[in-house]
C-alpha cells in the first residue's frame, strides 16, 4: 500500500517512475541512479509537503475578543452600544453584550470606539493605480507587479479589505496576498479588460498593423474582434482565474482612439461575452458612458454598468426595473481630478464625463438603482493615497450611513454575484456572527462624520482582515 505522506503516497511515487526505469534498464547503473534520484526527490517533496501540512493543521486558531465597542454592522443605521465581538480564526463567532475571554485570547478594550466592516472598492485597478502612464507603458511587468504589491499593502492600511479589480493582470499579487506572502485586500480579479480594436484597451500606435503590445502579451489588456475572438478572450480570462469579466462597451477618457460617443462592440459580440460568462456562472461588467451604449449592454445581459456618467433618466429607470447595478465613482473635475495634458482630447473627454457625475448619481438615487462605490484611480500614486477621501466625497449626495453602507454591505452584494467563482466563500461587508472577520475600529463616529474615513492613519486604530490584525494602535 505504501506509506501515506500528506496527500502523496510513496508507492505512487515509485510506480510513477517504473515505466521510465523499465525503459532505461539497459542503460546500466547510470539510469538506475537516475531512477533512485527521482524517487528520492519525490520522497523529499512528499515529506516536505507533509511537514508543511501538519504544521498548518496544528497551527493554533487566532482568537481575538473586542470589548466595550459600538457596532455599525454595515446594514443598520443605528449603532449597537456596549457590545463585544469574538473572532476565532478568520470568522466572527459571537457578538453579545458580554463574552468571557477564552484562554489565550487577545483582548482589546475599545473604550466605546466604533467597530465597522472593512471597506471595499468595486472599481479598483490593482496594477494601474500606482504607476504613472509613462512608467506603465515602458516598465517591465516584474517592476509593475512590485509597485502593485506595495500599493495593495498601502490600500489595506487605509481600511480597504476587499477590492474588485476591473482590468489588469493582478493574479500574481492576489496569489501572494492569499498565501500570506504580502499583506493586501482580497482581490476579485477580472483579468485584462477586453475591448475591440480602436477601443478602450487598444494602445497600439495608430498607424501600425495589428499586433500584440507588451501590455497585451503580459495580460494587462486584451483586444478581440468578432464573436469567436471575444468568446476566446473571455474564456482565457476565466482560465486565468477571473471572478467576473470586464469589457469596454463604449468610448473612454484615457484611451486615444475612441471618442465618448462611440458604442463599442456590436450586440452580438457583447451577448457572446455574457453567454460565455454565464456558462461559468458569473457575470459581465462593462466600461461605458453613453446612454445608447448602456442600453445595448443591458439588452445583451450585462448586469454591472461601470461609470455611465452620460446616461439619461429613462435608462436609469430601466436599470432599476431590471436590477442592473450602477457601479459608480465620485469623479469630479476638482482638486483630485485625474491628470490629462491641458488642451488634450483626453482632458476634454474627462470634463464631459465629470460634468455628468452629479446628474446621474441624483437620478440613480431617485429611482433606487442598485449602486456600488468605486474609485477608478489610474496612473496616479498620489491619488491612490486619497482613497478614503474619495469615499468621503459621497457626502455630496449621500448621508454618512448611506455612503458607508454602500462601501461595505452593498458592495458585497455586487462582488458576490460571481457565485461559484468566488475565491473567498463567506459573508463580507457586515459585522455579524459567521461573517468573515474584516473589521475597522474608528476613533470617532463615522455615521456622524464621514470625513473620518479620509484620514485612516489617524482615525482607524485597528485594522483586521480575515481575522488577522494588521494595525492596532489602541493597546
Amino acid at each position: 500500500m505504501g506509506i501515506s505522506l500528506g496527500r502523496m503516497d510513496v508507492s505512487a511515487a515509485v510506480i510513477a517512475t517504473f515505466p521510465y526505469s523499465m525503459h532505461r534498464r539497459k542503460k546500466g547503473v547510470a539510469s538506475a541512479m537516475k531512477v533512485i534520484q527521482s524517487v528520492t526527490a519525490a520522497l523529499i517533496l512528499s515529506l516536505t509537503f507533509c511537514a508543511a501540512t501538519m504544521a498548518q493543521e496544528s497551527k493554533p486558531k487566532l482568537v481575538v475578543l473586542i470589548t466595550n465597542t459600538r457596532i455599525f454592522d454595515g446594514e443598520n443605521e443605528k449603532l449597537a452600544d456596549g457590545m463585544s465581538v469574538l473572532v476565532e480564526g478568520n470568522k466572527i463567532s459571537q457578538i453579545a453584550k458580554s463574552i468571557p475571554a477564552p484562554a489565550g485570547a487577545t483582548v482589546i478594550d475599545t473604550n466605546g470606539k466604533v467597530l465597522m466592516p472593512g471597506l471595499s472598492d468595486m472599481h479598483w485597478h490593482v496594477m494601474f493605480n500606482a504607476p504613472a502612464m509613462p512608467v506603465l507603458l515602458t516598465a517591465d511587468i516584474g517592476y509593475l507587479t512590485l509597485l502593485a504589491a506595495q500599493s495593495a499593502h498601502d490600500d489595506l492600511m487605509r481600511g480597504f479589505t476587499t477590492v474588485r479589480d476591473v482590468g489588469g493582470n493582478s493574479f500574481a499579487v492576489k496569489r501572494a496576498i492569499d498565501e500570506g506572502l504580502i499583506p493586501g485586500p482580497r482581490i476579485y480579479p477580472s483579468g485584462p479588460m477586453i475591448s475591440q480594436s480602436s477601443g478602450h484597451s487598444d494602445n497600439r500606435p495608430r498607424n501600425e498593423p495589428g499586433h500584440e503590445t507588451y501590455l497585451e502579451k503580459n495580460h494587462m489588456l486584451a483586444v478581440a474582434d468578432g464573436v469567436p475572438e471575444v468568446m476566446t478572450a473571455v474564456r482565457r480570462n476565466l482560465r486565468m482565474g477571473a471572478t467576473q469579466i470586464k469589457l469596454a462597451a463604449g468610448g473612454g477618457v484615457s484611451s486615444d482612439y475612441d471618442p465618448l460617443d462611440v458604442t463599442e462592440y456590436t450586440f452580438e459580440e457583447l451577448k457572446a461575452a455574457v453567454d460565455v460568462a454565464r456558462t461559468w456562472n458569473t457575470y459581465v461588467a462593462v466600461h461605458v458612458n453613453t446612454d445608447a451604449a448602456v442600453r445595448q449592454a443591458i439588452a445583451a445581459g450585462v448586469i454591472s454598468i461601470e461609470h455611465g456618467f452620460l446616461m439619461e433618466e429613462g435608462t436609469l429607470k430601466l436599470m432599476a426595473d431590471k436590477g442592473v447595478w450602477f457601479s459608480m465613482q465620485p469623479l469630479l473635475n476638482d482638486e483630485d481630478a485625474i491628470y490629462f495634458p491641458p488642451g488634450s482630447a483626453n482632458e476634454a473627454k474627462w470634463i464631459e464625463v465629470t460634468d455628468g457625475t452629479d446628474k446621474v448619481i441624483k437620478l440613480a438615487k431617485k429611482y433606487g438603482v442598485k449602486t456600488a462605490f468605486g474609485t477608478d484611480v489610474l496612473f496616479d500614486p498620489a491619488l491612490g493615497k486619497k482613497h478614503g477621501k474619495l469615499l468621503a466625497k459621497l457626502k455630496r449626495w449621500y448621508t454618512p450611513y448611506e455612503a458607508l453602507k454602500m462601501a461595505t454591505y452593498d458592495n458585497a452584494q455586487l462582488v458576490k454575484l460571481c457565485g461559484p467563482r468566488d475565491p473567498y466563500p463567506g459573508e463580507i461587508g457586515v459585522v455579524k456572527e459567521g461573517a468573515l472577520a474584516d473589521l475597522l475600529l474608528v476613533d470617532g463616529n463615522p455615521l456622524e462624520n464621514l470625513d473620518l474615513v479620509a484620514d485612516p492613519d489617524k482615525n482607524f486604530v485597528l485594522i483586521m482582515k480575515d481575522g488577522v490584525i494588521y494595525k492596532n494602535t489602541i493597546n
